[in-house]
């Protein structure tokens, strides 16, 4: 039987290069991966994605913009630390979609461990200013990283199936020789006032 798999795009379609999770899910209509990877657009909606996190799956893959400093369009691979013992915690926010409070929400909400967690982060360009609210549109360097980025999950995704433990590589490894500890705390917008 194949792991099952989650591949989630977060982000917020009105926030400019924060699209492009919604982006690379919208590109992998026209290139789907296999039948048995569920694949969903999550958008700003950090609530389904928490009880998505709990259906039972091995791996779930987010795709979303962060920020790490890297050239605009970079790819990276990275595996955040998930939280630990939720009944120590205060409960996190049930709102936004800041992907390292949706990956505590539901630590909190569930019984079970939270399934492996590795994101395919997008280094933004273009980010809506902080006076407009809505700023559509990907840069044309995220846009071709879009491209890049359906490429890396059709290389990683058999590698996960076969084994939800991997390293799985990116197509065109930018960042990927070894997964990136790093937490989430880049992302191009933290909450629910930004997404």
């Amino acid at each position: 039987m194949s792991a099952r798999l989650l591949v989630a795009g977060v982000g917020n379609i009105f926030l400019a290069d924060d699209a492009f999770g919604p982006e690379v899910i919208r590109a992998l209509e026209r290139h789907p991966l296999p039948p048995e990877v569920r694949v969903r657009d999550f958008g700003i909606r950090g609530m389904d994605l928490a009880y998505e996190l709990l259906d039972g799956y091995d791996t779930a893959v987010l795709v979303d913009a962060s920020v790490r400093g890297h050239a605009p369009g970079t790819l990276s691979l990275i595996e955040p630390d998930l939280p630990g013992d939720p009944a120590t915690a205060a409960p996190p926010e049930a709102h936004g979609m800041d992907p390292a409070k949706v990956l505590a929400l539901a630590a909190h909400l569930g019984d079970e461990p939270l399934p492996r967690v590795l994101v395919l982060a997008c280094e933004p360009e273009l980010r809506a200013p902080a006076d407009e609210d809505i700023a559509p549109g990907v840069s044309a360097t995220v846009r071709e990283a879009v491209d890049r980025a359906v490429a890396a999950l059709h290389t990683m995704v058999p590698v996960l199936l076969a084994d939800p433990g991997a390293r799985p590589p990116l197509s065109r490894p930018d960042e990927s020789a070894a997964l990136s500890p790093a937490g989430l705390r880049g992302s191009v917008s933290g909450g629910a006032e930004d997404r």
